[in-house]
């Protein structure tokens, strides 16, 4: 599927999006520098960060030439170091509500990250598992072309589920930590 809106624009998307992340990471640096996991925590991060950064170009490559061996390849890692890069941030976001005064925060940001971190080792078994079993047995022979279908619709299903849920719930402990920090900062709202 190809987005036509975004093809005058070319390449400019996927590094504006993966540079805003990096900058934001590179921002976060600034804080804490004394604690040691968080530390490591953020510079994982934005070691994947870099790679992503280093990578987007690599999507519309493959798009102008969607043959290429290579560019395929450099999507496939991308697109891992962007699932790498999300099971770190949460690792960051945990880190980092671990740091901060809001014992509610501290909480969420534990069970929420841990329950994140699990579904993208669940997103990341599903996938191995939707590429071998096709791999090694003939779904055609073993089911009849309605149940495959299904099969492939359920599939689906649970890849964006499982890839879809963690992004998400990283999306808002991000939103709701912002908010702790700017409460903190400039004062309770009430």
């Amino acid at each position: 599927m190809r987005v036509e809106l975004l093809k005058p624009v070319g390449i400019i998307p996927a590094l504006a999006v993966n540079a805003l992340l990096l900058f934001g990471l590179w921002q976060m640096g600034r804080f804490q520098k004394q604690e040691r996991p968080w530390r490591n925590a953020l510079d994982r991060a934005k070691l994947l960060g870099l790679v992503n950064l280093g990578l987007a170009p690599f999507l519309f490559f493959e798009n102008k030439m969607p043959g290429q061996f290579f560019f395929r390849a450099a999507v496939f890692i991308l697109v891992l170091s962007a699932i790498l890069f999300l099971f770190n941030l949460n690792i960051v976001l945990k880190q980092l509500g671990a740091m901060l005064p809001d014992e509610t925060l501290r909480q969420e940001t534990r069970q929420f990250t841990m329950l994140n971190r699990w579904m993208i080792v669940g997103w990341l078994v599903f996938v191995a598992a939707s590429i071998a079993i096709p791999q090694t047995f003939d779904l055609s022979q073993m089911m009849n072309p309605e149940n495959i279908f299904r099969l492939q619709r359920a599939q689906i299903a649970v890849l964006l589920f499982l890839g879809l849920a963690p992004l998400a719930i990283t999306m808002a402990l991000i939103w709701k930590t912002k908010e702790t920090i700017l409460d903190s900062v400039f004062g309770s709202r009430h």
